[in-house]
């Protein structure tokens, strides 16, 4: 901490027992307010837009709060602007209006980032800003840390406002979230848009026909995904449990139990590295209809994201990292196997394990050593095909060793009904025509089984208890996964998942 801060905190604290010992209680239980910022704003253009305003031009009394923004003294007047979360409003301090005593106490004991509360009649300033004559205040929350605001300048030619922010540490903004909150309106805003985005998909979800659900984040046996999971304890029950990696599992259970159609928006935990695509802790959609295969599922996804974009940007087109994109239907499809033999220039199909496995070596792939068939041959589709899939694009028909959950494909022998949706050379959805032998399944999951004997500590363990479930009878059915974050990404241009993840995984502080 530099000796600058230390004397800021101590000048504060000061300030705190400074207003104690005069019978001042610097953090308050309530406050009336009768408007927001922008309500109080609009009710005086409201009263001047109607000619309603007396010859002294001020307008309705308010009793408005927030946050001290700004501030600046004018011997015995002071201006300052606060902020209550969504809009700013000007605030005149003047010392014939509030008494020496509250008017020099407000210069001397308020600083940036104090939380108060002002009431007063509204009014426009000669330079045209609708302002609140403060003719009583209180302090509402005294700020005993000052946040990083950044440094405001106006382009004389073109009256622009550029701020830079006072946060140069983009891991210190995730790390205090909170303060990067305070002092960057565009991040409420990004957070505000992941807020309307989730709504318009349980809007559609909801409109046609699927019933919201939830099911266990804590799980005796982990399924649904190839993936690590966290492990914990249960203490009475003197078990190992499971933070879940998907909710397919359970889904499909209720789906065996005369649900039709369901769907879940959860968080989901995988223990695995971070990235600007993956963080350990994300947000799933996940869904399953029964009746429905992969082609009714990927024509519903085309459907739902337009309805999405068209809700949220206000167009199917729109433009990521400077890049167009366009969510307007039919999306592109491509095979999974003929799109990795056009890049490899051989057929996949053909190529042994060993094969592949010297051809993902040759490339620098990680991880290879111990991998399985499908395993390399999705690594090495990640490598050749996934950067040039820019355009939403529909990737069908995985390997059979790749895809333990899905039905093998009616016509194409080796391969599945599956489909992954890829934008701008990421994954944002995997969905399956869903497998609903048992026995089929069963043998898949052993298969699994013999691959994690060998290393591979992604693959999935044998659930008895799904298995049970699927000998009960599920009906024919088409289920979606889809990053909740990354679609955030994609409709708010944010190049890093940790920005639009209010509390990213990150490194101890040091």
């Amino acid at each position: 901490m530099s000796e600058e801060l230390n004397q800021v905190l101590r000048a504060r604290r000061e300030k705190l027992e400074s207003l104690r010992s005069r019978g001042m209680e610097p953090f308050a239980y309530s406050f009336d307010r009768s408007h927001g910022n922008g309500a109080a704003r609009e009710l005086f253009e409201e009263a001047e837009s109607e000619n309603r305003l007396p010859e002294d031009g001020h307008g309705p009394e308010v009793r408005v709060a927030g946050r001290i923004v700004s501030w600046r003294g004018h011997g015995k007047s002071a201006f300052a602007h606060m902020e209550d979360g969504g809009e700013r409003i000007q605030l005149y301090f003047k010392k014939n209006v509030l008494g020496e005593e509250s008017f020099d106490l407000a210069l001397e004991m308020l600083d940036l980032g104090d939380w108060i509360g002002v009431s007063g009649p509204t009014f426009r300033t000669r330079t045209g800003e609708v302002t609140v004559r403060v003719d009583a205040w209180t302090l509402l929350s005294k700020s005993l840390r000052p946040l990083p605001f950044g440094k405001v300048e106006v382009d004389a030619e073109t009256g622009e406002r550029v701020v830079h922010s006072g946060f140069a540490d983009t891991e210190g903004r995730y790390r205090q979230r909170y303060a990067d909150l305070a002092v960057n309106p565009e991040v409420r805003d990004v957070f505000r848009t992941r807020a309307r985005i989730v709504t318009e998909l349980r809007r559609f979800l909801d409109d046609h026909g699927f019933l919201e659900v939830e099911t266990p984040a804590l799980q005796p046996l982990y399924g649904g995904a190839a993936a690590r999971p966290f492990v914990t304890r249960h203490n009475a029950l003197d078990r190992e449990m499971y933070l879940r990696i998907a909710d397919e599992l359970y889904l499909k259970r209720l789906i065996v139990g005369g649900f039709e159609a369901v769907y879940e928006i959860a968080k989901d935990f995988r223990n695995e590295g971070i990235d600007r695509f993956h963080n350990p802790e994300f947000t799933m959609l996940e869904f399953y209809r029964a009746y429905w295969d992969y082609h009714d599922v990927m024509a519903f996804i085309e459907r739902m994201l337009a309805h999405v974009v068209d809700a949220v940007v206000g167009s199917r087109e729109l433009t990521f990292q400077g890049t167009g994109l366009s969510f307007e239907a039919p999306f592109a499809r491509v095979h999974f196997m003929d799109a990795l033999g056009e890049a490899m220039g051989a057929d996949p199909g053909s190529l042994s394990d060993d094969e592949l496995r010297e051809r993902a070596r040759a490339l620098r792939v990680p991880d290879v050593d111990r991998a399985g068939r499908g395993k390399l041959l999705d690594k090495l589709f990640g490598e050749l095909v996934e950067p040039d899939l820019v355009q939403p694009t529909f990737v069908l028909d995985h390997p059979l060793e790749l895809s333990p959950l899905a039905k093998p494909h009616r016509e194409r022998p080796g391969v599945v009904e599956r489909f992954e949706l890829y934008v701008n050379g990421a994954e944002l959805a995997n969905a399956f025509s869903e497998l609903n032998d048992p026995l089929d399944q069963r043998a898949r999951f052993e298969d699994q089984s013999a691959l994690r004997a060998g290393g591979d500590d992604e693959a999935h363990r044998v659930d008895d208890d799904y298995i049970r479930a699927l000998e009960y009878g599920l009906p024919p059915t088409g289920g979606l996964g889809m990053g909740i974050d990354r679609l955030v990404m994609l409709l708010t241009d944010q190049a890093s998942i940790r920005d639009v993840i209010l509390f990213p995984v990150l490194r101890s502080e040091e």
